[in-house]
């Protein structure tokens, strides 16, 4: 600090981008920690159940993490933004719904009902990100609004009724069982977001944009980054990434009705935040995500084997989210503390 009391701006810029250092390499421990969390449960199931172990098994949790990590890539991008989408399981049961019953109907054959699934996500995302950003309301309480809204839509369309595999393509079906190098398609297709995704956010100048307005929203806006068109876009692509994962669902189960993913929302915000993403913002990793999704649906998995009721693993995901959030909380609070001690040094 200089006599005249005020901090040059070159040391401003030193203390900032020495948090930004920080805040990154403490991302990296909580991404440690998820390993050596899910290395720790690996080998406390294995000596209880040994089957636990098998390539078989290893497959199936991949399998069914996998359509939770889709629409877990674009839940954070959201929420790197200092907002949450709380609709993405009622989008994804409505996109099943719809292009189920697009094909039950003979309307379009299966690439066209995929193609009009990811459109209708991309549309719901778009909606929720025309809400927050036009409307000027909170996204927990838009996206709490619409998460009904669209399930209410869906037991409309539905009707009581349900689609079965036996009314759908086995072309449709068959997707959801492709392998390709004995990888199974769904794996690949989460595989995939997650890598473009994780591409966008470290490589462009739009990725460190969202970084942006999640660590401070009005610098943001001073320094002349378009932040209403970017949680627009960061809402859309939540929505466009639940459209593909709504196709799959319906893929995958063939059955579907109006509860399809029910309670999906919980999941997918405990594997965002359980994983290292900021929940208020602008910190946090794709590859974080998809580690908080791989150990949560490990330790549902090994509560199926030791064969505990489903309660635990609710549980779970709900004391997970309030560990991390407590834990974002407290490491927002040194991070801003040591941001004021470097700038007034």
């Amino acid at each position: 600090m200089t006599e005249t009391g005020f901090t040059p701006i070159h040391e401003q810029v030193s203390a900032r981008a020495g948090a930004e250092r920080m805040l990154m390499v403490i991302s990296r421990l909580r991404e440690f920690g998820i390993l050596v969390a899910l290395a720790a449960v690996v080998i406390v199931v294995s000596l209880v159940a040994p089957h636990f172990l098998s390539l078989d098994n290893f497959s199936e949790i991949l399998l069914s993490v996998s359509l939770i990590a889709i629409a877990a890539v674009g839940e954070t991008v959201v929420v790197l933004t200092r907002n949450v989408d709380l609709s993405v399981g009622s989008m994804v049961g409505l996109v099943a719904f719809v292009a189920g019953d697009l094909l039950k109907t003979h309307t379009l054959g299966v690439p066209g009902a995929i193609a009009a699934g990811c459109a209708l996500g991309l549309g719901l995302g778009a909606l929720n990100g025309l809400i927050v950003t036009v409307g000027r309301v909170p996204a927990i309480v838009a996206t709490l609004g619409t998460l009904n809204v669209y399930r209410g839509f869906d037991f409309y369309l539905a009707s009581g009724g349900q689609i079965n595999a036996i009314d759908v393509p086995q072309a449709y079906l068959h997707i959801a069982n492709t392998t390709v190098l004995e990888i199974p398609v769904l794996i690949l297709c989460a595989a995939a977001a997650a890598a473009a995704v994780a591409y966008l956010l470290r490589h462009s100048r739009t990725g460190r944009s969202l970084y942006a307005i999640g660590s401070n929203p009005a610098a943001a806006e001073t320094v002349g980054i378009p932040s209403q068109r970017l949680v627009f876009a960061a809402f859309a692509l939540s929505g466009l990434l639940c459209g593909v994962a709504g196709v799959l669902w319906g893929s995958r189960f063939g059955t579907v009705d109006a509860f399809a993913a029910d309670g999906l929302e919980l999941e997918v915000v405990a594997a965002v935040v359980v994983g290292g993403v900021n929940i208020f913002g602008g910190s946090g990793t794709v590859f974080g995500a998809m580690l908080g999704a791989i150990l949560l649906g490990t330790i549902g998995n090994a509560l199926t084997l030791m064969r505990l009721s489903q309660f635990w693993l609710q549980a779970i995901d709900g004391a997970v989210i309030l560990l991390a959030v407590a834990a974002d909380a407290a490491i927002r609070g040194y991070v801003q503390r040591a941001l004021k001690i470097g700038g007034r040094r």
